[in-house]
């Protein structure tokens, strides 16, 4: 099985994030930022990913450090969970719908972060989630799991749909990508021969 357990503790965040890659979506998830919990459960169902969260921060300031921590968290979990990439299909893509809105979610666990973050959300808040947090978490993510990441919205007017989108389709594409390749057993998928 393909898993992790991260502690990440700063000033800011008290941070521990369980994984396994190959469960079956279940999750407990604690990080005092419900509309996050919320999220995150898309990734854990969509991804078929195991996930256990419990994360205190500095949230009566506001959310930013304890969101953008837990995507650097949640990221090296990833990235120690899947060790040398060997056997995985390494790409991994997604388009979700959510009534109006559609998003779309590429993935290459290549060991070079990047991030394209494409999403004109309709407001600027859901709830008291301020939808800016929402890149800080990708960049967390992709700078420590070491993925390549473009996320398109697509359309969408509800800003709660925009987002939720996003979040179920880089599920799917995580599951597509991190996937055993029957084909490739132990082989890393890279002219490189190392990612």
């Amino acid at each position: 099985m393909r898993t992790a357990e991260i502690t990440r503790n700063t000033n800011e965040t008290r941070i521990r994030v369980a994984i396994n890659l190959d469960g079956t979506g279940k999750q407990k998830l604690d990080t005092g930022v419900p509309f996050l919990d919320h999220m995150l459960d898309q990734i854990a169902r969509h991804g078929l990913i195991d996930l256990d969260i419990k994360a205190e921060g500095d949230t009566h300031i506001d959310a930013h450090h304890t969101v953008e921590d837990v995507g650097i968290t949640l990221g090296m979990a990833i990235a120690k969970a899947v060790g040398d990439k060997a056997g995985i299909r390494r790409y991994g893509h997604a388009y979700v719908p959510l009534d109006e809105a559609l998003s779309r979610v590429v993935i290459d666990f290549s060991g070079r972060p990047g991030l394209q973050f494409h999403v004109p959300f309709t407001r600027a808040r859901v709830g008291d989630f301020d939808v800016d947090l929402t890149i800080e978490f990708f960049q967390g993510l992709v700078n420590h799991a070491l993925l390549t990441m473009h996320i398109d919205n697509l359309r969408g007017v509800n800003a709660h749909h925009q987002c939720e989108t996003v979040f179920k389709a880089t599920g799917r594409a995580l599951r597509m990508a991190l996937e055993p390749d029957p084909r490739a057993v132990g082989v890393v998928p890279s002219t490189k021969g190392v990612l």
